[in-house]
């Protein structure tokens, strides 16, 4: 038995059910479990729904935890093989609002980071109604700028341009351990640098990623926003609308790739936001679990947001 599959077996024995939806195009697969408000968790790159288990060990009690695989990820997969453009954070967006739709949702709380995070802003300007109040993580935003490619940051972001390489998929999967030394280096980068943060996950997302195209998939996303992210650099992206939903911010004080001094222009895009700082890197919700739980606890519980 693979690492995956004990995983997994592991996790449908503590009680996490597992299930597909039709959304968009897509047959998405979602992890659920607990009792009470829906909240639904948006993982990033290179993460799937498991991702997300030890908080939805904390929070069970209290939420019900909806957590898929996006578009290209996990056990949902990609819709086709080979390099696809069309996996934009709208795209995911719809996706999403298709799972909302496919689970009997009118809305939501969502959380998310990374690429989810992306998602979770698409979602809330494409539709508000169906979002209560949003979570997130270290967060790419347009107030980034020109920063995120400024010369001494380029060592932090080349994969997003190698992974839009035709043959980078190929190359990264040519072995599991071609594959295991790519996803290792970002888990434990990402992290602090601290090896000890994912080690006993690594065989696990190993498993993940060299299966159902899933490393193709991830690098979908990298394709499929070049276009507005080389904008965004130029400072050429229209401006997107402002979000009013509700929101709150919990960034990794350590996180290389998101610096959390980056968090500088929120209010220009955030009209109804708090912030806080967690002693993480970029993965805060795998990071410092506890924290998270008290926090995600603590705001979407909260009857008004006091900014």
């Amino acid at each position: 038995m693979s690492a995956l599959e004990e995983a997994m077996k592991d996790a449908a024995a503590s009680g996490i059910e597992f299930a597909f939806a039709e959304t968009n195009g897509l047959r998405m697969h979602y992890a659920r479990k607990g009792r009470g408000k829906p909240l639904v968790l948006l993982h990033g790159w290179p993460e799937f729904w498991m991702v997300f288990r030890p908080l939805m060990e904390r929070l069970e009690d209290e939420f019900e935890l909806i957590v898929p695989d996006l578009r290209g990820f996990g056990f949902t997969g990609k819709p086709f093989a080979g390099p696809d453009e069309n996996a934009t954070a709208d795209t995911h967006a719809e996706d999403i609002k298709g799972l909302f739709d496919a689970l009997g949702l009118a809305s939501a709380g969502v959380v998310g980071g990374d690429l989810g995070a992306y998602v979770l802003q698409a979602f809330a300007q494409r539709f508000p109604a169906r979002l209560e109040r949003a979570f997130f993580f270290c967060t790419p935003y347009p107030g980034l700028g020109s920063r995120y490619g400024a010369p001494d940051h380029l060592i932090e972001v080349w994969y997003q341009y190698f992974q839009q390489l035709p043959w980078a998929a190929d190359l990264i999967g040519a072995s599991r351990q071609s594959c295991k030394l790519y996803l290792s280096y970002f888990l434990n980068h990402w992290s602090g640098d601290n090896h000890d943060v994912f080690k006993n996950m690594i065989e696990i997302y190993t498993d993940m990623f060299m299966m159902n195209n899933n490393i193709q998939g991830g690098f979908d996303w990298y394709l499929s926003s070049a276009r507005n992210r080389r904008k965004w650099l130029e400072g050429t992206l229209p401006r997107p609308p402002v979000i009013h939903t509700p929101t709150r911010f919990l960034w990794g004080r350590f996180d290389p790739l998101i610096k959390a001094d980056w968090c500088d222009k929120l209010d220009e895009y955030f009209s109804n936001y708090s912030i806080d700082f967690a002693d993480t890197g970029h993965f805060v919700h795998y990071e410092a679990a506890d924290l998270c739980a008290r926090e995600i606890r603590s705001f979407f519980g909260r009857p008004e947001l006091t900014c």
